[in-house]
Parts: structure tokens; sequence; C-alpha cells
């Protein structure tokens, strides 16, 4: 079926079953992946980095498993809620996943700065998504890509704080995310959803390693 809902084209049962695959993957290997993270870390790190990776954990798991419940709902008033929801889970998972990795350098005035900057921009977003839901779809898209790229404010800093294997990481992980963007904006490609949510998982991998990275190796630069 290809008619035109408010949530997009209706997708197939293949195409919903694809996209679930995708999903239960994220989601087993996030949980496997932020129990090992949490592990690390409580042995051998600071409480600031233990509630850093923490964040960082919840945030993870919450937007894949709130993105698999509304990408797998039906269409109803429900998912109508549930879009609100799984838009405003992106917003929480791009600044989840900066809080451990600024975190590496919090002691630095511009570093803090950039991290509450962040915070402060998914909270607007979060806003906007639930008080104005349909609207401002695009403008979103925009303000998800400058949340993920603002760390190129600080990288120089965080150089000297990150392995260089971390700091490569992030942005092979941030070039991941920015091409799958041109699938979720493909609607009328089929499997489109599944795809954008394959590229997704995977970023999102690349970034628990740069995130793990950044605990288990020590810094080049002094």
């Amino acid at each position: 079926m290809s008619e035109t809902w408010r949530f997009g084209r209706r997708y197939d049962l293949h195409e919903i079953v694809a996209d679930g695959i995708v999903h239960g993957v994220g989601i087993v290997f996030a949980l496997i992946g932020a129990t090992a993270l949490i592990f690390y870390v409580t042995l051998w790190d600071s409480l600031s980095a233990i509630a850093a990776v923490w964040i960082y954990a919840l945030g993870l798991v919450l937007c894949l498993s709130i993105s698999f419940t509304y990408n797998i709902w039906p269409h109803s008033n429900v998912k109508w809620y549930l879009r609100r929801l799984d838009h405003s889970g992106i917003f929480i998972l791009i600044a989840a996943t900066y809080t451990p990795i600024l975190q590496r350098g919090i002691e630095e005035p511009l570093i803090a700065l950039t991290l509450v900057g962040i915070w402060a921009a998914a909270i607007s977003g979060i806003l906007l998504k639930c008080f104005f839901p349909g609207r401002f779809d695009r403008l979103t898209i925009l303000l998800y890509l400058g949340m993920g790229w603002s760390g190129v404010m600080v990288a120089d800093r965080l150089s000297y704080h990150l392995p260089p294997l971390s700091l490569w990481l992030i942005v092979i992980g941030g070039i991941i995310y920015s091409m799958g963007v041109i699938f979720h904006v493909w609607e009328r490609l089929r499997f489109q959803n599944a795809i954008w949510h394959g590229f997704v998982v995977v970023a999102a991998a690349v970034h628990y390693t740069a995130v793990m990275t950044s605990f288990s190796l020590a810094p080049v630069a002094t």
C-alpha cells in the first residue's frame, strides 16, 4: 500500500518486518554493550564518568526501544503520540552520546559549555516535537545535524583528553548518520525505513566504540 498518511507512506509487511529486525539487533547489542561499558567504567573510573556512561547507556537503549515501538505500531492515534517520543528520542541520543565523550575534558570551560549547549538544544528540540507535532520537521532534521556536528567546535581541545581512535570514530559515526539522512527523507524508496535505521544502528555502534575507547585507551596528547 502506498497511500500517504500523516506518518508518511504506509509500509507493507515485509518492510515492517525488516525494520523490526534491524531495531531488534540494535537493541540487543545496545543492552550488551551498555552493560559492558557500565561494568568497565564502574571498576576503573570516577563517579562523574560512571554517571556519564549511565546517561549514555540509558539514552541509547531508550532511543532504540522507542523507535522500535513507534515503527512497528499500526497507524492510529496512539502512533501519533509515539511519533513525538520517537523524534524526541533522537535528541536524547545525540546529547547522551556526547555526555561521556565531553565528560573526559569537562574541566575545560569551553567543553563544559558545549555539553550544556547540546543538552539545551536537545531540550528545546523535545519541546518543539512534543508541543508542535508534525510541524517544523525539516527544521528539526537540521537541528539534529547541527547538534551532531557541534563537537567540531571543541575537537582541538578534546584531542588532549581522548585517544586519536576515539576522535576518528566520532567523525566516522557522524558521517554514517549524515549519509543515512538521505534515506530518511527518501520516503518513496522501498525498505527506506529499514535502510535508514540500519545506518542509525551502524553509526550508534561506531559511536559506542568511540565511547568505550575513550575510557579504555589513553590520550596521546599531553
